[in-house]
């Protein structure tokens, strides 16, 4: 088994909506979310509701070896279809509980350009800048979906190569789906990132969205860690120049 506990009360509203919700997404998704076994209360000095989970095999991808990269993306592109079809009724719009995933990424506007100026020389700002606008002026039209929020290697369990499950939908709800998409940029890259796109079905603007969102991510750590971490801060600067080259490359 494995334990929830948030470590602040924001991360409280996590525990009650996966509670609630994971066991209604499991049986339309194609590999497994972390099953709920009991609901704990606070006590014992510890202020917050915590949840008790059932194990789920595997390593996260950032771990693990995975030989086809391409297929990978493809799978988890069919995670992320089934989960837009599940069911929306009664389910939580974006918002705070969800940090602002599935809002439109103009919630985080004057951070991304607080954090454009702090890094103003040390990275192409003018290109960024042209990113995050195209961001902006995009505007997700479709009728709201559930989204998972947080679609980073560190979620997804794979074994044999393959995806076996996604874990943490604290930051889940019902919104625009462009924020599933930054893994395309984090995660992947070239023919995995062109096979990703296609089989996830993600049109010019939702595209266009995910950009800015892994772009004010990016951004957001790398003007943390740029003179104090040059590991992470290296990272972040790939993410960075893989948003721009691929905004420029769509013209």
């Amino acid at each position: 088994m494995t334990v929830r506990l948030p470590t602040a009360a924001g991360y409280v509203p996590a525990v009650h909506k996966e509670h609630e919700w994971l066991p209604r997404l499991a049986p339309a998704l194609p590999v497994a979310v972390p099953p709920i076994l009991a609901r704990g209360a606070p006590g014992e000095g510890y202020p917050y509701p915590w949840s008790v989970r059932g194990w789920l095999p595997g390593e996260t991808a950032d771990r693990a070896r995975i030989d086809d990269l391409p297929g990978f993306a493809v799978e988890l592109a069919g995670f992320l279809r089934a989960l837009r079809r599940c069911d929306t009724t009664g389910a939580p719009p974006a918002g705070e509980h969800s940090c602002y995933r599935g809002a439109a990424p103009a919630h985080y506007d004057g951070e991304t350009r607080r954090c454009l100026a702090a890094l103003a020389g040390r990275v192409d700002t003018d290109r960024a800048a042209a990113v995050w606008a195209a961001a902006l002026a995009s505007e997700w039209r479709g009728v709201p979906v559930w989204f998972h929020g947080d679609v980073a290697s560190g979620n997804l369990l794979v074994v044999d190569g393959g995806l076996a499950a996604v874990i943490d939908f604290g930051t889940s709800g019902v919104g625009d789906p462009a924020c599933d998409l930054v893994i395309a940029w984090t995660r992947f890259g070239g023919g995995s990132r062109r096979a990703f796109r296609a089989a996830v079905g993600a049109d010019e603007g939702t595209w266009a969205r995910a950009r800015g969102w892994a772009l004010w991510k990016a951004l957001l750590v790398l003007a943390g860690t740029i003179d104090t971490d040059p590991e992470r801060a290296a990272a972040n600067e790939r993410v960075v120049r893989e948003v721009l080259a691929d905004h420029e490359e769509a013209g």
